[in-house]
């Protein structure tokens, strides 16, 4: 068997570990959508507004977004710390980018769980204008800017979670990391939550997809170091 489809496999296993790691605690997209749903609510009441558009509209959703995101961050290698899964990898004849993959693959399946209840919820709350002629162009963002967190995510999430400050560390380290996709994210979205929409701008798109595809390489390249002790 050639190289790739055991990295495939490993990659496969460890999606189904990670599923079924997150059914039974139950630690990672409840807290992130009960986190993002509640701001929503807090945002709503808090603004004394019935609809928010524009950059108002973006900021508060991609704000949100965030600071959900990092929730998720910060358990993503929690358990496997906690329990051994670090060795029990390191030991095993498996790839170790195969674990980077799955990682990621991982957190970005929960950033769209998470955004499938809570983008519906934002529209439901805050936003003054209709989502559906917006949605095409927001699933674009959504799908960069998921991009870009997952592969922010893993890096800062190994990176931190052997620390003893790793609730303070990943943070810390995220969020400034995370500062130009959610900049990207908001400013491509602000056409599509205004009254009346406008096109996408194509130009915020490139420029998260370069940061994406940046920040994809710098975790592939790190990886293998950030999992010795």
């Amino acid at each position: 068997m050639s190289g790739a489809p055991r990295t495939r496999t490993v990659v496969l296993a460890l999606l189904r570990k990670e599923a079924r790691v997150e059914l039974r605690t139950f630690e990672s997209i409840p807290a992130m959508t009960l986190f993002s749903v509640t701001t929503y609510v807090l945002f709503h009441f808090g603004l004394q507004e019935d609809s928010l558009t524009g950059k108002l509209a973006s900021g508060v959703l991609w704000v949100t977004l965030l600071f959900a995101a990092v929730l998720g961050i910060n358990r993503l290698f929690v358990a496997d710390d906690e329990q051994g899964g670090f060795d029990a990898f390191l030991l095993s004849a498996a790839d170790r980018t195969a674990l980077l993959w799955g990682k990621a693959l991982a957190l970005l399946a929960y950033l769209v769980a998470v955004e499938i209840v809570t983008v519906p919820a934002f529209a439901l709350l805050l936003l003054g204008v209709g989502i559906g002629q917006a949605l095409p162009g927001l699933l674009a963002v959504l799908a960069l800017a998921d991009l870009g967190v997952a592969a922010i995510g893993t890096l800062v999430g190994a990176l931190a979670v052997r620390t003893r400050a790793r609730d303070l560390l990943g943070p810390l380290l995220s969020l400034p990391l995370l500062v130009p996709v959610v900049i990207a994210a908001a400013r491509a979205s602000t056409p599509l939550l205004s009254a009346p929409a406008a096109a996408l701008p194509a130009r915020w798109l490139l420029i998260m997809a370069l940061y994406d595809l940046v920040f994809a390489v710098i975790a592939f390249a790190l990886f293998d170091f950030l999992l010795e002790d």
